[in-house]
């Protein structure tokens, strides 16, 4: 698609006030990205196909600072992940009319358009042959995640527990987690235990049937690594001694910029365990963008290893019931919304 071809202005879902999903809605007339026609270095303008949601889409943005401060002056367009089509760019490893998908820098978000222009070659992957745009949408900042989450610290024959399984980030752990060679343990509430077999797990715990301490001193099974979706610290890192080896890593990716979750993070960076600290090694584990990597999930995606769950697909215009779906902490696997036609 060459330049002369875009129109005048574009398609979004647009926010104004918090919390994001009661002000949310579709601007038919929406102007074009800024610099869309005369691009920044290093950078590429996208028709964007799909977008997912992530907490960080609203826990970040309705931050009073970050909004204020970073985001500049609203409206806003939500969401950071995205699927879609490039139409100009500069950068080497990609021309107009590859597949892409990527995430956008944080905290510009701005992928609940049509159009896009998303900055660094890190943030721009080209697509392998075979993969869906809806499938791929799903993956930049969850399968990411957990990524990033386990590679680093497990190897094959590694046992693995992943708290909140049934989200967007562990059902991707999950898979990942089998592909890599481990053994896991996902910790869900009972109706989303059936997925998380499904899935690869290999035990399950659900959370509200059970003590989920108790559960896994019982098992006496001395685990490698927790992946901790729901919680900063806690009694799971409290109690991670009695089954987290001696060698063995806690890492949560949860929280974010509220009091509960920088107590949590003072727990278990620096709280000794005599003040209800761990005694284990443990850490946050923030999304790092990384184009080879997520060109690797990808593939993975199109091999048929790794299986984007899709809890449901919205249109555009149903943004706001995406986002009151994710804030019920309910969400099975991921929530994708189609932005535009291809």
């Amino acid at each position: 698609m060459a330049e002369a071809q875009l129109p005048g202005q574009m398609r979004s879902a647009q926010w104004t006030a918090v919390p994001i999903e009661l002000s949310l809605k579709i601007n038919q007339v929406t102007p074009l990205p800024k610099n869309s026609l005369s691009l920044p270095k290093n950078s590429a303008l996208i028709k964007v196909s799909y977008a997912s949601i992530n907490p960080v889409d609203y826990k970040l943005a309705e931050f009073t600072i970050a909004r204020f401060a970073a985001m500049g002056k609203g409206p806003w367009i939500p969401a950071c992940d995205y699927a879609g089509i490039v139409v100009s760019t500069n950068m080497a490893h990609v021309k107009p009319g590859d597949k892409v998908v990527g995430c956008s820098n944080l905290p510009k978000f701005g992928t609940l358009a049509e159009y896009a222009v998303i900055e660094g070659a890190e943030n721009v992957s080209k697509l392998p042959d075979g993969v869906d745009l809806k499938d791929a949408a799903s993956l930049p900042i969850a399968a990411q995640t957990a990524m990033q989450c386990l590679a680093p610290y497990v190897k094959e024959g590694s046992k693995v527990v992943i708290n909140g399984a049934s989200g967007g980030t562990g059902t991707f752990g999950i898979q990942i987690a089998k592909i890599l060679g481990c053994t896991v343990t996902a910790i869900c509430s009972g109706p989303n235990a059936e997925l998380c077999k499904n899935l690869g797990a290999d035990d399950v715990i659900d959370y509200k049937s059970c003590d989920v301490i108790q559960e896994l001193k019982k098992s006496e099974v001395k685990y490698d690594l927790i992946v901790d979706n729901v919680a900063v610290g806690g009694p799971i890192y409290a109690n991670s001694h009695h089954y987290l080896n001696e060698n063995g890593r806690y890492v949560t990716i949860a929280g974010g910029p509220d009091v509960s979750s920088i107590i949590g993070m003072i727990q278990i960076t620096a709280q000794p365990a005599w003040l209800g600290g761990g005694q284990r090694r443990s850490g946050f584990i923030g999304r790092k963008p990384d184009d080879k990597e997520l060109v690797k999930l990808a593939s993975w995606v199109g091999d048929g290893k790794l299986k984007p769950f899709i809890e449901k697909v919205y249109n555009l215009d149903e943004a706001a019931d995406a986002f009151k779906r994710l804030k019920s902490g309910r969400t099975r696997g991921k929530l994708v919304v189609k932005v535009s036609q291809m």
